[in-house]
This record gives C-alpha cells, sequence and structure tokens, in this order.
C-alpha cells in the first residue's frame, strides 16, 4: 500500500475527477486504499480539498501556460496580452474538460471565498504586471470581474460568437484609460 500524503490525495483526486464529474470522498479513498474518513485526516473537509485539487489544476492548466513577451512598449499592453490569454485558456479548460470543469464551477465559481483563494495568483500577475502594490488586490479583483464574461462558465454559449474578439477589444477600451 502506498503511503497517503496530501499531494497523493491531490493527484488521485484530480485523477478520478477527469474522468467522472460525480467522484466522491469515498471514491478517492478507494483508490488509495483507505476510508474516506482517513482523507479528513489531511483535508478538514471535502470543500477544502475541492478547492486544493481546482487550485493546481487552475495554477498548471490556466496560470503556468501563459507566456508574454520579454518587454512591452507599455505595462497596460503586457495585461491585454495576458488577459487574452488567461480568457483563452479558460474558454479551452472549460471546452475540453467537461468533468474537472463541473467540479470547478461547483467548488470554485460558485463561491466567491473559494474563487478568490483560487485567483489570488492571478491578482498576483495583475499586480505585478502593471507595479501594483503586492498584496493589495481591488484593483485585479476589479480588472478581472470587468472580464467576467470572457471567464466564467455562466457565459460560455457567448464564447463561440463571432464578434467575440470586438467584444473583447471594447471592454478592454473602457477599462484600458483607468489603469
Amino acid at each position: 500500500m502506498r503511503k497517503v500524503s496530501d499531494e497523493l490525495i491531490l493527484q488521485t483526486a484530480e485523477w478520478l475527477a477527469e474522468r467522472d464529474s460525480n467522484v466522491t470522498l469515498a471514491t478517492i479513498g478507494q483508490k488509495l486504499g483507505v476510508s474516506h474518513a482517513a482523507l479528513y485526516r489531511y483535508f478538514k473537509n471535502k470543500d477544502e480539498l475541492w478547492t486544493a485539487v481546482m487550485q493546481r489544476w487552475f495554477k498548471r492548466e490556466i496560470l503556468e501556460k501563459i507566456t508574454l513577451a520579454k518587454s512591452y512598449p507599455m505595462a497596460k499592453m503586457a495585461l491585454k496580452d495576458w488577459l487574452q490569454q488567461f480568457s483563452a485558456y479558460k474558454k479551452t479548460l472549460y471546452t475540453e474538460n467537461s468533468c474537472l470543469a463541473q467540479r470547478n464551477i461547483q467548488y470554485i465559481d460558485n463561491r466567491i471565498p473559494s474563487l478568490q483563494v483560487v485567483l489570488q495568483p492571478a491578482y498576483a500577475e495583475i499586480n505585478r504586471l502593471m507595479d501594483y502594490p503586492p498584496g493589495q488586490y481591488a484593483k485585479a479583483e476589479a480588472i478581472l470581474a470587468v472580464f467576467t464574461v470572457f471567464l466564467l462558465p455562466d457565459f460560455k454559449e457567448t464564447w463561440d460568437y463571432p464578434d467575440y474578439k470586438e467584444r473583447f477589444e471594447t471592454f478592454w477600451q473602457l477599462i484600458e484609460p483607468g489603469l
């Protein structure tokens, strides 16, 4: 039997959730050869476990894939590029991995405190790009809030509209002067 750790639990939970949107803690425990109650030694509840799984997934599948040019004439242009890539990766994730996307909607997108935790690295990156004070995320949060229509699956039907790029540009033009 493998030694159970929080990392192994997260890996197993994600692997199972990629294949089945109805994964339970009992399923995870069974796969690891432990009872579901044993998982509570590592995570205080299922919300904490799924939030941790989604944080890893979000970071790996979105944030770590964003690649920016070495330099931009203005910080605003780096932010625009970052937002375009962020929304594109989020769109891809929701269209290509429906099981984990459904889990993300259930445990993250529909729970504001969890969403804010998962988005902290995104806020930090926006602050870095725009030279905003570290740890003060009000501006970064406002920027992402403006682009909600391009980020939240509630709006996924609009992601394939032919005017998607034009709408993104309109949103950008509205916020750019206030950056």
